[in-house]
């Protein structure tokens, strides 16, 4: 099995070179992020593993949960134009459009990817989106396959054409 595991949406479109890109980087921390040998894993974690390598492919991704570190983007504007309405997320490469979301065990666990499904489609410029999440959340009563799961709800997105995101694209890589 290839590591990451990934996916690109929608399947009748060729990946753009972004995608190889990140997958490269989630690939290159391996050792430090594999949810099939690591156990513990936060989004947090994985963020710092990931960081270098998507800061030199252009991406801004969060350093801590401090505010100066977040990552905001805007969804409304009000008066005067002034910001209205923002949301955070895990990283962003402006230039493409592509925003990134990460995942851990509430991912799996919560609807957590629902809503970032939902709140990303709202950001202005956001043409793409990038979604990593768990290959599988281990805890004490048993396992999720997080990634498995994401790629079926992804896969009942685009085929059925009942519920149309916005994004020219979507990435998801397990980790």
């Amino acid at each position: 099995m290839t590591y990451p595991s990934w996916m690109y949406y929608p399947a009748s479109r060729e990946p753009p070179s972004w995608v190889h890109n990140v997958v490269s980087v989630v690939a290159s921390a391996r050792e430090q992020i594999d949810s099939a040998t690591h156990t513990g894993l936060t989004s947090d974690a994985v963020l710092k593993e990931l960081r270098p390598g998507l800061q030199g492919h252009g991406y801004k991704v969060e350093a801590s949960k401090k505010q100066a570190d977040r990552i905001r983007r805007p969804v409304l504007f009000g008066d005067s134009g002034s910001e209205r309405v923002a949301y955070e997320v895990d990283g962003v490469n402006d230039e493409l459009g592509v925003l990134l979301e990460v995942e851990a065990g509430r991912g799996a666990m919560s609807n957590a990817v629902y809503r970032n499904l939902i709140r990303s489609s709202l950001i202005v410029g956001a043409r793409f989106l990038a979604l990593g999440v768990m290959l599988e959340y281990r805890y004490a009563a048993g396992a999720t396959p997080s990634y498995r799961d994401v790629h079926d709800l992804l896969d009942a997105v685009y085929a059925s054409g009942r519920l149309a995101l916005p994004f020219e694209g979507v990435l998801l890589f397990g980790y």
